[in-house]
């Protein structure tokens, strides 16, 4: 028997990616449910209380029943609809959190927290990497049906995943200049170049690397159509990407290729502590223009999470039946 599943989140794409990517391991479609607090109230949150209005009685309440089996969330402001929810199923629908509620480990039956969080508990469960949707069965169908632009790049070839600002790191012109000569000198090195910018790529930063990949052949997306991010990681024999994303590192580690980081200027402790995690095991290197490292298993954290929140909603349902 499969569960039913909610999906809650407010909406932000890295937190409602890793909760799909856990559901959709446990084989099902779920429900995404999407919050969005008013004020005073989304001033409260994680602590405070849902608004009254948006209560499950309420119509057109983001948590109205039927409730789930399961209910896996993510984000701060989605913590109080969490409890809202397990206490008007009086507890029936199991709970799980990705990332460290700010609140203890009773927020939740399970959560699930990276290694460089300090969150421990008996419910707590902890993984190097975070969960995503890259599954090893998405990854294998995209090596089987490669895209036009793959086949005239020569091997070896890198994945350059470029991101951006973001709130602990800032692309300096230095930073720019520094990433475009080190992509020059990969490619030089006999290194064929594909890649793709994100939303948080700078325009600055987008036309330094263009012209890399235009002096050297390389294939650059060009922003239209699909993002092709899982095509490039399927296709890439060592992949580059930028230091401002601990997700699309992580992620990157499902392909078993050596992974190259640049650090713009920038940084925190909990994104040290992560890559300093990945180069003991050997997965992440500092990227400098050359290629570094071999390969490794590819890394399932996805999977593992899974496999937890099924064996822990398994028990819950049992201990429910007994009651």
């Amino acid at each position: 028997m499969l569960p039913t599943v909610w999906v809650l989140t407010d909406g932000k794409a890295g937190d409602e990616v890793q909760c799909l990517g856990v559901a959709e391991r446990l084989g099902v479609t779920p429900e995404i449910r999407r919050i969005a607090p008013r004020k005073p109230f989304a001033w409260l949150m994680p602590r405070g209380p849902i608004d009254p209005r948006e209560g499950p009685e309420r119509t057109g309440s983001p948590i109205a029943p039927p409730f789930p089996d399961i209910l896996i969330a993510s984000g701060r402001r989605a913590i109080a609809y969490v409890r809202a929810v397990r206490k008007a199923s009086n507890g029936a629908t199991f709970t799980v959190i990705l990332k460290d509620p700010r609140m203890g480990t009773g927020a939740a039956d399970l959560i699930w927290v990276a290694e460089h969080d300090r969150l421990r508990g008996d419910n707590v469960l902890v993984t190097t990497t975070s969960p995503h949707r890259l599954a090893p069965q998405r990854l294998e169908r995209a090596r089987l049906t490669p895209p036009s632009w793959v086949a005239p790049l020569p091997v070896p070839r890198a994945a350059v995943l470029v991101g951006g600002d973001s709130r602990h790191h800032r692309f300096r012109p230095e930073d720019i200049a520094r990433f475009a000569d080190a992509l020059d000198a990969l490619a030089r090195s006999g290194v064929a170049l594909m890649g793709s910018r994100s939303r948080r790529t700078t325009p600055a930063l987008d036309a330094a690397v263009a012209a890399v990949f235009a002096r050297h052949g390389g294939w650059w997306w060009d922003g239209t159509g699909e993002n092709p991010y899982v095509a490039l990681l399927a296709h890439a024999d060592a992949i580059v990407t930028t230091a401002d994303s601990t997700n699309m590192i992580g992620e990157a580690t499902a392909t078993g290729a050596p992974i190259l980081v640049f650090e713009p200027h920038g940084g925190h402790g909990k994104l040290a502590k992560f890559l300093e995690a990945l180069k003991r095991q050997g997965m992440v290197h500092h990227f400098d223009g050359a290629l570094a490292g071999t390969r490794y298993v590819p890394v399932d954290a996805t999977r593992a999470i899974a496999d937890a929140v099924r064996q822990r909603w398994l028990m819950h349902r049992q201990q429910l039946s007994l009651a």
